[in-house]
């Protein structure tokens, strides 16, 4: 079955709503102000048995979205309880009809552009036999 209706931008800002970012660096840095980006949660791509999805990092205006920065993320994402990885994976897998996520990773920070970096979050799947 092809999921990508499930996933439209609607159902992804639910899933992972805006203000996470701002709460992700207050808890970081004590102070929104003090992040360089704002996260957003896109749908990229099924293939088989796995929803690949991508963590968006965007670029705020005055600030710098540097690599050495960014590239740590995917382990302080996997853990830091504000951006919640396997509540994530849970809502997604809400959003199936007919499929389980067995299991999830992060992949390594990718630089679209100098001004967008992605983290890629991978989840594979099971149909439910049922």
């Amino acid at each position: 079955m092809n999921y990508s209706a499930n996933f439209d931008e609607k159902s992804l800002s639910a899933i992972f709503p805006p203000e996470r970012t701002r709460d992700f660096f207050e808890a970081l840095f004590g102070d929104d102000a003090e992040g360089s980006f704002d996260i957003r949660l896109s749908f990229k791509d099924q293939l088989e048995d796995q929803l690949h999805f991508d963590f968006e990092l965007h670029e705020r205006q005055g600030k710098c979205l540097a690599c050495n920065l960014t590239y740590g993320l995917p382990q302080v994402f996997s853990r830091h309880p504000v951006i919640d990885v396997k509540g994530i994976v849970s809502q997604i897998e809400a959003r199936l009809p007919d499929a389980a996520c067995v299991d999830w990773k992060l992949g390594r920070t990718r630089e679209e552009s100098p001004r967008l970096h992605c983290i890629p979050l991978i989840i594979t799947l099971e149909p439910n036999r049922g």
